[in-house]
This record gives structure tokens, sequence and C-alpha cells, in this order.
């Protein structure tokens, strides 16, 4: 039917269809009377809550409002001096607060939780106010959110000692939170600490700190013994303050990965527990078969939420070939009718940037993106010229080594590459040194699902983008930290065994033993001499003459000459990492088949049990039954983590979408190994043996002092079918060759049992590309399961991924 359009002047009235046509969404102001009435009562001016007391503070700073760029309030600035009294307010509610029953302090987290709901909008203004996200991001996201972590670490409060027997709480936790999810990131690292019985000292980010310091008004309100949680605010000096007091037993920081560097290296050789969630470049992967109407929206949720300012942001759209036109010219309609404005207006999609030094950032490096070639494009529309703003913008042409595709921005920023294969999909994501996120579109759920497992990345949406939950762990690979938040996995980060209290006996061979370099030359046997068995090292599954030429004796405690092994160095250290590399292949077998070889490993052990335990005497002076106890236990283990190979799981997080999270255990990679000088083939079956039933490869260094055990245990390795690369293995001194392998770029972990002094300078040299360490000094009883084999181990092999796969129509 034929329409006709109303002649001008005309009364007539507009038909539905040009209304809808026209419709455009009003102002729709969220009040925020109550929280500056509140702010105002405080005279505008806050101080630090320490010991369960307001405490004024000797300084203070400006808190300025991102939407317009006026003071909102004054805040404390914390000295060293406040650091103190803060930590000495948790450590002594330590006591008292670990003393509670599991029930007692389920009820204090259930307590915070129901208070968050109760002022849950005053949360959601205020938090507006002081970051600049939208109204309807705090109010329908952040703070639901922040009462589902204390809710869910209610629960694991009161299943504490059932859930996680045989560990407690490590003791004052210092934490350092940013600015972009400010109360959620207090949420995220406070619940769990709380649950597991810790006290806390936090500190949050200088630009947003009001929200933490209601919270701090809410643990006042509600009566949590004084001391348990503690905040001091201030700038970067303050949380350096805490990183480096001698009392803080852990520490938990999320923010850029510079200053995790920073703190990895100040933490060295403390035996302070460390997490770390930091920086991220997370790719946005679009098949050709994907939905693009559900991908574009899925864009917008990826890297214009919170306007950019989140580190796991969908911020590298790869999109294959064939769709990329399309999905530009729709992201590019979509982007002209985002709003950007006043973040208290319900009706906007974007806010304000948290601070100007942040937007020049974010324009400095547009502008570095432009003069590197790519071409920018942003919408017609002009932002708002008071306070900090910037149009949500995408880059196309992207060089896959341009500034913008590896710097991470932190803004509305989105740049886009394009692939053909699937492989090119896997390498251009993996194409940065971050890992922290990444999200999969694609109708081929095959597809998705085989590319999940194949990215560098600690969290892999399916079909959907920035989803979270505290029953689902989130953390990074490589340069975006170690360490999970939520779920299971978030709750051992503020555990540790008991018996790490107490430092195990060990063996006559650790006191007053001395050097190879120093120990008297043997004596000469009667008769004719031996034949020559020197030992060379153990790379890509050949023996291997070592670089250096040299040889290094090996004696008894009495001094005796009991053999001599290759002086590995460097290059050899580096050959035995690439052979590792090489022997990628190992991970993909099945839990089953890596069990088969452990088995096999054991039998082979078994048959050849007796010259073991001989060379074990011969080394250590122990008695024959010692050898052959240490021997038996080594099989024993090797039993142990055969049985392991096929049932350490993953899970499926009950998370509150249609979907599920799976959690999937992940190994490392190349993890190097300093084994312990007593228990020379125990302690060497002992790190070895957990990293290859989980898919690992490892480059070992056996005991310094008695390392015949282990180039004795390679002829076993050449009998029992494990692939060529799996074990290597580098004799000499252990700590310049560690040392060595915390400085390399391809290997993924370091685990070392030796000095304080040799650890510190393990961890320090892994802030490099920040690998995950594993150090101990005080000494294991190797030959007790309880204290040297499973679960504890497991969970240091591996790292999980979490799946979020949604399903339904």
């Amino acid at each position: 039917m034929a329409t006709t359009t109303p002649p001008v002047g005309s009364s007539a009235k507009p038909t539905v269809r040009e209304l809808y046509d026209s419709m455009s969404y009003g102002p729709a102001p969220e009040g925020d009377t109550p929280v500056r009435e509140w702010i105002a009562r405080h005279d505008g001016t806050f101080g630090h809550y320490i010991g369960g007391q307001w405490v004024a503070g000797s300084d203070h700073f400006d808190v300025l409002e991102p939407a317009t760029g006026k003071a909102l309030a004054r805040v404390a600035q914390g000295t060293a001096a406040d650091v103190d009294a803060a930590v000495a307010a948790a450590r002594a509610a330590l006591p008292a607060w670990q003393a509670l029953d599991d029930h007692a302090r389920a009820r204090w987290l259930y307590a915070l939780a129901r208070g968050i709901q109760k002022h849950a909008r005053h949360f959601a203004v205020l938090e507006t106010l002081d970051n600049g996200k939208p109204i309807r991001e705090t109010r329908d996201i952040d703070i639901p959110l922040v009462a589902r972590h204390f809710y869910h670490h209610a629960g694991w409060a009161q299943l504490l000692s059932s859930e996680f027997p045989g560990h407690h709480a490590y003791g004052v936790v210092g934490q350092v939170i940013p600015w972009n999810f400010p109360l959620l990131m207090l949420a995220w690292k406070v619940a769990p600490a709380l649950a597991a019985g810790n006290t806390v000292v936090l500190k949050p980010a200088e630009y947003t700190p009001l929200t933490a310091i209601r919270f701090a008004e809410l643990v006042h309100e509600i009566g949590l013994p004084a001391g348990v949680f503690n905040l001091v605010s201030g700038d970067g000096a303050t949380g350096a303050a805490i990183v480096a007091h001698e009392d803080v037993d852990k520490i938990a920081f999320t923010g850029s990965t510079e200053v995790g560097r920073a703190i990895r290296v100040a933490t060295a050789g403390t035996g302070k527990g460390l997490s770390l969630e930091l920086g991220g470049k997370s790719p946005f992967i679009v098949f050709e078969d994907a939905d693009l109407d559900s991908v574009v929206e899925g864009v917008v949720d990826a890297i214009w939420f919170n306007q950019g300012q989140v580190c796991c942001a969908g911020s590298r759209l790869l999109v294959q070939e064939g769709v990329a036109e399309r999905l530009h010219a729709k992201l590019r309609e979509r982007m002209e009718r985002l709003r950007v404005g006043s973040p208290l207006d319900k009706s906007v999609d974007m806010g304000a940037i948290v601070a100007p030094v942040q937007l020049d950032r974010i324009r400095a490096l547009c502008q570095q993106g432009i003069d590197e070639g790519a071409t920018c494009w942003q919408p017609s529309w002009a932002t708002p010229t008071e306070g900090w703003f910037h149009p949500p913008t995408l880059f196309t042409d992207v060089a896959p080594s341009a500034s913008i595709a590896q710097v991470e921005i932190f803004g509305p920023v989105l740049v886009s590459m394009t692939f053909r294969t699937p492989e090119e999909a896997v390498a251009l994501a993996n194409n940065t040194p971050f890992g922290l996120a990444a999200s999969v579109w694609s109708e081929n759920i095959n597809l998705a699902l085989d590319i999940a497992p194949k990215l560098k990345s600690g969290v892999v949406w399916i079909n959907s983008s920035n989803l979270f939950d505290a029953a689902a762990g989130f953390g990074g690979y490589r340069e975006s930290g170690f360490g999970r938040e939520g779920g299971r996995e978030g709750m051992w980060e503020y555990l540790k065994p008991i018996k790490a209290h107490e430092a195990a006996p060990l063996p006559v061979i650790a006191a007053g033993a001395t050097s190879l370099t120093e120990a008297p030359a043997g004596e000469a046997s009667p008769g004719l001499p031996a034949i020559d068995r020197t030992p060379k090292l153990f790379i890509g599954g050949k023996q291997a003459r070592p670089d250096s030429g040299y040889s290094l004796a090996v004696r008894s405690l009495s001094g005796r000459t009991v053999g001599e092994v290759g002086e590995g160095n460097r290059k050899d250290i580096r050959n035995a990492v690439e052979a590792a590399n090489a022997a990628g292949a190992w991970a993909k077998l099945s839990g089953h088949q890596r069990a088969q070889i452990l088995y096999y490993l054991a039998e082979n052990l078994s048959a050849r049990a007796d010259e073991f335990a001989q060379r074990i005497v011969a080394m250590t002076g122990d008695p024959l039954a010692a050898g052959a106890s240490e021997v038996d236990a080594a099989i024993s283990r090797l039993f142990t983590y055969a049985a392991w190979a096929d049932k350490h799981d993953g899970a499926v997080h009950d998370v509150p979408l249609r979907g599920v999270a799976l959690a999937m255990h992940e190994p490392i990679g190349v993890v190097g190994v300093a084994c312990p000088d007593p228990y020379p083939l125990l302690g060497f079956v002992s790190l070895v043996a957990p990293l290859m039933a989980t898919g690992n490869r490892t480059v070992v260094i056996p005991s310094e002092r008695f390392p015949l055990a282990a180039t004795d245990f390679y002829s076993v390795l050449e009998t029992s079918d494990v692939p060529a690369g799996v074990v290597n293995i580098v004799t000499g001194a252990r700590d310049p060759l560690v040392r060595t392998l915390a400085d390399h770029d391809d290997v993924g972990a370091v685990w070392y049992y030796g000095s304080q002094a040799g650890a510190a300078a393990v961890e320090k040299a892994s802030a490099a590309n920040l690998k995950r360490t594993w150090t101990e000094w005080t000494g294991r009883e190797w030959l007790d399961p309880r204290a040297a084999e499973g679960r504890e181990f497991l969970r240091r092999a591996v790292q999980v991924k979490n799946i979020w796969i949604p399903y339904g129509e």
C-alpha cells in the first residue's frame, strides 16, 4: 500500500514507524544527593582505618571527579608510620581471628555481603562519581558482583577445614588494588583473604579510594573485630611501604606489569607469598561463520565497557578476511550510535576516563598508531568538553608488530587485524607477551573448543566477553601475572601448608658437608684402574658432552672420590631448553599414556634398585638400609604420579548464567628444576614426576653434591619410552645454572630447592618475563609422603584456564 508524506503544516500525527526511527534517549540522571551529603558530613576529608579506628593522617591529597574535573574529596596520604601501625594492628588481631571456628568467620563474611546489598545504590553512585564509569555498570555489574564475592567466600569460610585440610592462612596480607574496578577488586582480594583466616592491610588506588573508605565504614558498622581489616590510602609510595614491610606475610597486587615486576624483585628471597594480576592485550577472534550482529555487541562489551579501562578488554580484534569489511562496517555504524556523557546518566554507554594522565596516554598511543600507518576511525559526534572523555576508536590496517597492537592502551581503542586460517588466528592471538583473557566467536562449537586450549591466556570466553563470577577463577599466563582470584583456585592463593611453619628434618649430609672443590683428593685404589664411567649431560633424549669441556669430582662426606660429572654452562642450559620446547607433544598425550610411562619408569628403577641403593650409600655415607629406603620411596613416588596422571581433573564451575565455565588444568610448559642435596634420587624423582604427570617438560639440575643418582637415572629414562626432550639433565653448580633458567624467556616456571640467597636470585631474575617460581630453603622430609608428594605439587605443576561456554537460544 502506497504511503504519502503529510504536507508541511499538516496536523497529521507521525506514524509509529516514524516515531520508532526517530526515537532518541533523553537524559535520565541518577540522583547523587545522598552520596554528596555523605561526603559533606565528613567535611570532604577522609583518613585511614587502622585497628578499628579512624586515623586522620598527616597529609592529604585531592580526589577528582572524572566527569567534571572538580575536586570530590580529600584523602590522607599514607606514610611509613601509618603502614607500620596498620600492619601492627593486623598482626595483633591475627591470633583471635584465626582462633575463630569456620562458622564464625562465615558469619562475618555473610554480614559484609548483606551490608553491601543494603547499601548497594550508595556504593554504585559513589563508584560512578569517583571512577567515571556509567551508573548502569556500577549498579548492575560491579556492586552485585561485590556482594556475590562475599556470599561465595562466606561459603568457603564455612567449609575451610573440610575442603582445605592441612592448610591455614598466611597471616598478615598486604593488598594493593587498581582504579578501574575499585570496589570489585577490593572484594576479589579481601573476601578470600578473610575467609582463609588472614588479616588485611589494603591500599586502594589514589585516584579512586572512596568506595574502599565507605567499605571500611561498613566494616566498622557491622563490628568486624578491630585490626582484621585495615585501610591505608595513598599513592605508590604507600603501596611500596606495604610490599617492603617485613611483617607482611603475603602480597596481592593488581595493576600494571611494570609495577608487578618491581614487586616481584622487592619480595624476592623474603618468603612472602605473592599473587599478581597484571596487564593484558586480549584477542577477540572472529571466524567467518560467526553471527556478526552478536559479534558487534560482544565488541561493545569487550572494549567499550568501562571505557576500555579493563585489564582483560578485548582490545585486539582478529577477524577472518572474508568477513572483515562487513564487520568493520557494522562496527562503525554501532559506534556512531554509542552515547558518551555524564556517567550518572542511565542512558549513556561510556563515561569519563579516570584521570588526565590516562587520557593523555590514550591520545598519545592513538597518535602513535596513526604515525605508524594504521587507519583511525572515530564517530562524527563530539565528546563533552568538561571532564576527561575519549570517543570510541577503531584502528584498521594494523600491523601485528605495531605499538598499538602490542602495548596495553587501557582505553576505548580497538585495533583490528585479519587472518586466513585458524592456525594464523592462534599465532596472532599469542603474539604478545601477555596472556590474561581471550574471546572466540564461531557458530562451530568444535572449532571454538579446538582454538580455546591453544590460546595462551587464563580465561577464554566462547561467543561472549567480560564474564566474571566468584565461582570461576580469574588470572593470567606469562606477563599477565600468576595466581587466580575467585573460586577454589583463588582460595589457594591465601593458604599455605601447615608444615611450612616447621623446618623439616634433614639428613646428616646437610650438616658440615664440604663443597666439591674443597674436598681432598681420594686415595688411589690398589690394582688396575677402574674403567672410566664419567656421565654426560642428558639433553633431548641423548647423552651430551658439556660445552665447557670440564668435569667435576663427586666425593663422599669423607672426601673419597666416587665419580665425576660434566660441568654444565649457559650453552648447555640453552640447548636443554630448546630440546624441552621441541617436546611439546608430551602435553598432548592422554593422562593414561603418561601414566603408562611413569609406571614403566618405576618398573625399570625397581629392577636396578640394589645398584641405585649402593650408589646413594657411596655418595652419602648413609647405611645401606637408608639407601634402599630412598630407592623404595622413589619407586612409590613414581607410582603416585602415575596414579594421578589421569585423575588430576579440572572442574565445571557453577556460574549464574546459561552456560558453564570449564576450569581446565594445563601444563605450564618448560619448567626448570633445581633439586635439593638431601635424598639425591628421591628429591629428583619427587620434583620431576609431578611435572611429567601433568604434561610439562623439564630441565633439571640434580643435587650439586651428589648428582650421580640423577645421572644414573637417565639410563632408566632411555629405556622407559620417555620421549626425547621431556626430561633433560644438566649437572654442575646449582645456583649459576638455575639463574640461567630463571633468566630464560622460554622457561615458564622454576622450582628451586637450595639456599635463601639462591632463591632470592631466582625470584629476582624471574621478573623479566614474570615466570612462576616455587622456592624453598628450609628443607623437606622427602621420605614423608605427607610433605613430599600429592596435590600441592600437582597444583604447582599446572595453570588453570577457565573457558566460559554459554548455551541456549
